[in-house]
């Protein structure tokens, strides 16, 4: 491993953690588009915006330009949210090396196109190995030195055994998936859940609606994933359920932070407005919609989410709503 070179674009939370891991493996170069946050990881080996406290590991490098960051990489990581994504690989496109292998570390949906990261990585650079680092990884956890499991999802065991290795520390666990699609969903659904999760939360509706809502939530993502070509044993691992429950019930999970304040009767524009950094379940929710109604798969609860994103519905008429539906037999739709 130490052999190869990792270039990490994005200097988020998650982008920053990755990158410090790797370091403690290999060369590992990362780019943040500010300035100042480059030249605090290269001085202070710190990123306080995004990682308060946090002391990163002494060997990894930040560049100034994405030019620099990637041009001699073996591995690419993309630590960039989905709506940036494609504008970001663009950027990286002319610089990339062939064959480069490249990781998304990104848990969403381009709007529009409804496409997953690795989707977008093979349009735009087609014949690159794309994969998905996904699974139950509250950054701040990880980078304080708390133990972890992650899942590698790539097709191909030639090239995801050498990056399980890659990503791997002592407390750092990363298994192997070859199913990308549902690794990638699961990262991607989970959010709109945890969004109702916290808006449960908020709203005081206690411990057993928030059981009720993960529970059913992981039987809602999982009908979509699995049409959409995922596979069932996927949704019940680290990608699908394990994110599902950290994401839902921590405070350090920005969806459940969202949720949590539409709970507290706060409009989702000023809670945006106070936030560092992206709750991607907000601009995944009207993907998610789309998709579900595509393959004919009932979302309840992505829907009630989509009403309040949307500024059409309340918490207390969602809960409502939900309550209201007809109950049937455990495996149907809420």
């Amino acid at each position: 491993m130490n052999n190869l070179k990792v270039g990490l674009l994005g200097g988020g939370s998650w982008g920053t953690t990755v990158a410090s891991l790797v370091s403690r493996n290999t060369d590992a170069t990362i780019w943040a588009r500010n300035p100042e946050t480059v030249r605090e990881i290269n001085t202070n080996h710190t990123n306080e915006k995004y990682l308060p406290g946090a002391k990163l590991y002494k060997n990894l490098k930040a560049a100034e330009t994405i030019k620099k960051t990637v041009k001699d990489a073996d591995v690419i990581v993309m630590g960039i949210p989905a709506q940036k994504f494609r504008e970001v690989l663009i950027q990286a496109r002319p610089h990339i090396r062939p064959w480069v292998p490249i990781v998304s570390l990104s848990k969403g949906l381009e709007q529009g196109s409804r496409m997953r990261m690795t989707e977008i990585i093979e349009e735009i650079l087609p014949g690159h190995p794309a994969g998905v680092l996904s699974g139950p990884n509250l950054a701040r956890e990880i980078i304080a030195g708390q133990a972890a499991a992650s899942v590698i999802a790539m097709v191909d065991d030639n090239i995801s055994i050498p990056l399980q290795k890659l990503f791997s520390t002592g407390l750092f666990r990363v298994y192997r998936n070859d199913d990308v699609i549902g690794c990638e969903l699961g990262g991607a659904l989970k959010n709109v859940i945890a969004i109702a999760a916290g808006m449960g939360d908020g709203a005081g509706a206690g411990e057993n609606t928030r059981a009720m809502v993960i529970t059913r939530g992981l039987a809602e993502l999982t009908r979509l994933g699995v049409a959409l070509g995922g596979k069932p044993a996927t949704f019940a691992g680290l990608a699908g359920m394990g994110d599902l429950v950290a994401t839902c019930i921590s405070p350090l999970s920005r969806n459940h932070t969202v949720g949590y304040q539409l709970g507290k009767g706060r409009r989702l524009e000023s809670i945006i407005a106070e936030m560092s950094m992206v709750a991607e379940g907000v601009k995944t929710v009207p993907v998610v919609i789309e998709m579900g109604e595509l393959c004919g798969c009932d979302m309840p609860i992505a829907q009630e989410v989509y009403k309040i994103v949307q500024g059409e519905s309340n918490v207390n008429d969602v809960f409502r709503g939900l309550l209201k539906r007809e109950v049937g037999l455990e495996a149907d739709p809420l």
